[in-house]
Order: structure tokens, then sequence, then C-alpha cells
């Protein structure tokens, strides 16, 4: 019997982080069901008949790299018989020999009918669940222009505190070191500097996927106050994919802007 994922253990939940159970927040508590720190009926709001309906897939502990490859498992299932022509316009992607052709950071990837995908670049693994959700769960809507913290698009205030410590403040950290990052992005990535955000010093747009621009927004280092940095995205994010994914996009882009940094410097 498959194991539940600690996001479909948290799907199940309130998520009014009560901390009835003694953990902050009900993903917390998610995660502790996972590695069996922690009971479902700890969660005094779960309902007796859902805990033993549940009872054999929960408590013991998985590891990331099943929670991953199950995840993919069921998102390549839905691929399967999808039709590529007509979703191509949605998505803002190109259908090309039976294949979806979607710009993520200026690159082509390649999705074919298994839900496999290739890349004429180096193939991030941390793309592919978002891509794939994005292929079968994106409404289509076009961007808005108008930039929203992740705290303001659905569910996203349940993420936001990990947000920060996963992903802004580590980028923060890796562009005071690394002034010349953001020139990286726009060259590498297809980046686009903008002006008039936030009336931040630097502010960059990149599209991890044609239809979910995120801004990148910088404020230097000024006398006795530190330097900041924000990432912000279209309001209609949510229409084209879920917090789960979007979570993801950035801690996968903050691993993949390290490894760059790392490498240029290898280079000077």
């Amino acid at each position: 019997m498959r194991k539940l994922s600690h996001l479909e253990i948290y799907k199940l939940l309130e998520k009014s982080n009560c901390r009835q159970c003694r953990l902050p927040t009900c993903l917390a508590f998610a995660a502790a069901v996972l590695r069996g720190d922690k009971r479902l009926d700890d969660c005094p709001y779960l309902d007796d008949n859902v805990i033993e309906e549940l009872k054999g897939r929960v408590g013991a502990k998985q590891s990331n790299e099943d929670d991953w490859e199950q995840a993919l498992e069921e998102l390549q299932n839905q691929i399967r018989g999808a039709d590529f022509s007509s979703l191509a316009d949605r998505l803002g992607a190109e259908y090309s020999r039976g294949r979806l052709v979607i710009k993520c950071l200026g690159k082509d990837f390649y999705i074919d009918k298994t839900g496999s995908i290739a890349s004429d670049c180096h193939k991030n693994r941390w793309l592919a669940i978002p891509l794939l959700n994005y292929v079968i769960n994106s409404s289509g809507l076009d961007p808005a222009q108008d930039w929203v913290p992740l705290r303001e698009l659905e569910h996203g205030a349940t993420w936001s505190r990990l947000f920060a410590q996963r992903c802004e403040k580590p980028l923060k950290q890796l562009v005071d070191n690394h002034t010349d990052l953001f020139e990286l992005i726009v060259d590498i990535f297809d980046g686009k500097t903008t002006e008039d955000n936030f009336s931040s010093d630097i502010s960059v747009v990149i599209h991890p996927l044609p239809k979910l621009p995120i801004l990148i927004c910088y404020w230097k280092k000024e006398a006795a106050f530190d330097s900041t940095l924000s990432l912000f995205f279209d309001s209609t994010a949510n229409e084209n994919l879920n917090i789960e994914s979007i979570y993801t996009l950035g801690v996968g882009l903050i691993t993949m802007f390290e490894k760059i940094v790392l490498t240029h410097d290898k280079l000077r």
C-alpha cells in the first residue's frame, strides 16, 4: 500500500496552525506524521473515520526521493492521453513532432506523451514536477502584471515563512556576495531588467514557466540599513500553478543560482 506524502497529509488538515499538536504549523505536523514523530490523531480536528481509513498509509518514514518519485509518477500518468496540440496555445508553448515545447528560463524543454522531459541544456531535476503540474493544471490565464508577495497568493500564507528562509534569505546572501549575479541571470536565463518596481535598486523579471513570471527585487545596503531582497509573483500565479509547485520553483531556482555562481567563480 502506497504511503501518503507529507503534502497529501497536509491537504487533510484544517490548516489553521492552531498548535494544539505542539508544533508551529500544520505543514510541520504533516512532516512529523510522515517521519513517525506524530500520529494523525494528535490533530484534534481530524475525523476519526478519516484516521481509521488511512491506517497503514502514514507513520512510516519515507525519503524525499520516494516522495518525489511518487509525485512524478502520478503526474506522468495524468499526462498520458493528453491532447498536446490543443494544450500548446493555452500554455504559451509549441507543439512539434508529437511533443510539447515549453520555454523555461529561456531554454526549450520537451515533454512527450509519457510525461518524460528532455532539454538541449542541462535538465534540472527540480523543474520536473512544477513543469508537469503546469501542463496539467494551468488555466492559461495571461499574467496581469500585478506583482504580489507569495503570502498574498492562495494558500501562500502557509508557505511564506518557509519560502523566506529557503528562498529569499539565501538569494539575498548570494547577491550580497556576488553583485554580478543579476547580469548572469539576464545573460543566461533571458531575464529582463525593469524599472519602478517597489523603488528597488535592481529588479529583474524571469520566466521559469511561460505564464508564471517571477520578479526579483533587491535593495542595496545603505547607511544603517541592511540590504533586502524579495520575490514577487503575478497575481494570476495560482491560476497557472499550485502553491506547492510555486514553492518548489523558488527553492530550485536558488539551488541553481548557487551552482552558477560557484562555476562562475571557478572560471575567473
